[in-house]
């Protein structure tokens, strides 16, 4: 957060980074902010690895709009997601978070198979609705044990409507 000087008064306000760069998604720099807005959230998360999936309504598949942190040879993986399967896409057919404190030792079915390959222990992801319709899904990741708390997982939820307010 930065504090401005008001237009007329003097008096100070304070600006959110990330609002400011989640209105830059209606500009040619989508891209860019998708970028700059998951390099920030990762950095409030103290996590390491975040995607951004986009959802393609019409085929109920999640696109990867942006990632952070993901080894090559995952990209194919996560590039693609059909929704209802791995983390990404069983937040877009819940319409609800996923947290998994520890991804390496996931029984529960919820991560594909190639999932681990990530080196990911802690994993959040959260759904991104836009005019109250799921969008996509935001998720973050830590490369060690990590459960996230219901107040990071609100604040996640958070950082997900403003990208999703202006995709």
């Amino acid at each position: 957060m930065t504090a401005s000087p008001g237009a007329t008064d003097g008096r100070c306000f304070v600006s959110n980074p990330l609002e400011e760069l989640a209105r830059k998604l209606k500009t040619p720099g989508r891209q860019a902010a998708l970028n700059d807005i998951l390099a920030q959230t990762l950095a409030r998360f103290d996590s390491q690895t975040g995607t951004i999936h986009l959802l393609d309504g019409e085929k109920q598949t999640l696109h990867l709009a942006a990632h952070i942190g993901l080894p090559p040879a995952m990209l194919d993986v996560v590039r693609l997601i059909p929704a209802g399967k791995g983390i990404a896409g069983q937040v877009v057919a819940r319409n609800a978070p996923v947290t998994i404190c520890n991804l390496q030792m996931d029984a529960g079915g919820l991560a594909r198979p190639g999932a681990k390959q990530t080196g990911v222990g802690g994993a959040l992801c959260v759904p991104i609705r836009t005019g109250g319709k799921i969008a996509g899904a935001l998720g973050v990741g830590a490369v060690r044990q990590r459960e996230y708390t219901a107040a990071e997982t609100h604040a996640l939820g958070e950082i997900a409507a403003l990208i999703g307010s202006n995709l």
